[in-house]
């Protein structure tokens, strides 16, 4: 209010000058006559004081902005601050949604546990039967238990990290450091191919960080990397560039990791078929084939996807690119 009282006083002085000048319109008045220069600089300096007071009249607005801006790139969790008492009831009620939202997200991801937990024993129960058929010979339904189990263990591990990550992906404040996710995941797979000599470079700067859960990066990295160690000579080599999505602005910038091996590669005709889900690119390996749909789907869950390429080192690139953590 003294803002605009302020610039409306100022307009009122300009005005007044302008008309004074023009008698036939407004009876001159002798001090805005004779000092007219004057009143023009008052009429300027209550414009900008009531400009002034306006804009720190609304900057609360612009402060709940930012911090708004902050929970959606994943560099807080909460609107914090201290507001005026017109927009303090507005943080108080987004605050409220945010708590209700988390307690939504782990509620869904408790009971997907207990799903999850609740069906090993039903699969343990028929991988005994199993055991105890191929036992007393029948081994054909044996095998086609055992088939079966297997994929009902695959598609309930596919679809519990879809439903993880989808429910990650709404939780505000997600935060993981890229090369922490991948040194750590390098060090268990250096142990499990000990003996073929495989080297694990891990290049990604220190403050590249995607916002999504921890879980949900070693999920994804995991695969990408067991893939390329699997095919690997020799060498596999993570790296990592932040730049901005297609047609976005630095706000909507996008991390690519680029997981490199020196293996055999992939034929281009069949890159995108592998990342249908139970599609394989040598029936021959061991897996079940979900390992890059898994990946495709979960970065698809945080508005990212993979792409498969060329590698420098003349085998296969995987391009996994996620939102960047603010």
């Amino acid at each position: 209010m003294l803002g605009t009282a302020l610039w409306t006083i100022g307009l009122l002085a300009w005005w007044s000058v302008v008309l004074t000048f023009h008698g036939h319109l407004f009876r001159p008045i002798a001090v805005i006559h004779r000092y007219p220069f004057t009143m023009l600089a008052l009429g300027v300096a209550a414009m900008a004081a009531g400009f002034i007071t306006v804009r720190r009249g609304i900057a609360p607005l612009a402060e709940m902005r930012r911090r708004l801006a902050a929970v959606r790139h994943g560099s807080a969790a909460r609107v914090d601050g201290t507001y005026p008492s017109e927009v303090q009831p507005v943080v108080s009620e987004l605050n409220g949604l945010l708590d209700h939202q988390e307690r939504a997200i782990v509620r869904a991801q408790a009971k997907a546990g207990d799903l999850a937990h609740g069906l090993k024993t039903p699969l343990a129960i028929l991988t005994q039967e199993s055991e105890r058929a191929r036992t007393a010979g029948h081994a054909d339904l044996a095998s086609a238990i055992d088939e079966q189990v297997d994929r009902i263990r695959r598609q309930i591990d596919y679809h519990l990290a879809h439903a993880r990550a989808a429910a990650s992906g709404a939780m505000p404040g997600a935060r993981s450091v890229v090369v922490e996710s991948a040194q750590s995941l390098a060090r268990t797979l250096l142990r499990l191919h000990a003996d073929r000599g495989l080297t694990i470079s891990v290049l990604t700067p220190p403050d590249h960080a995607v916002r999504c859960q921890r879980e949900d990066l070693d999920e994804m990295l995991g695969n990408l990397l067991d893939n390329a160690c699997k095919w690997a000579r020799s060498r596999v080599i993570v790296t990592s560039a932040i730049r901005p999505p297609e047609g976005g602005s630095d706000n909507d910038r996008m991390v690519d990791i680029f997981v490199d091996d020196d293996g055999p590669g992939i034929e281009a005709s069949m890159r995108e078929a592998v990342l249908q889900r139970g599609v394989r690119a040598d029936e021959a390996a061991s897996g079940s084939g979900f390992g890059l749909a898994i990946v495709g789907d979960l970065a698809g869950v945080y508005g990212g996807g993979i792409v498969l390429s060329e590698s420098p080192s003349g085998g296969l690139r995987a391009r996994l690119r996620l939102p960047a953590a603010g």
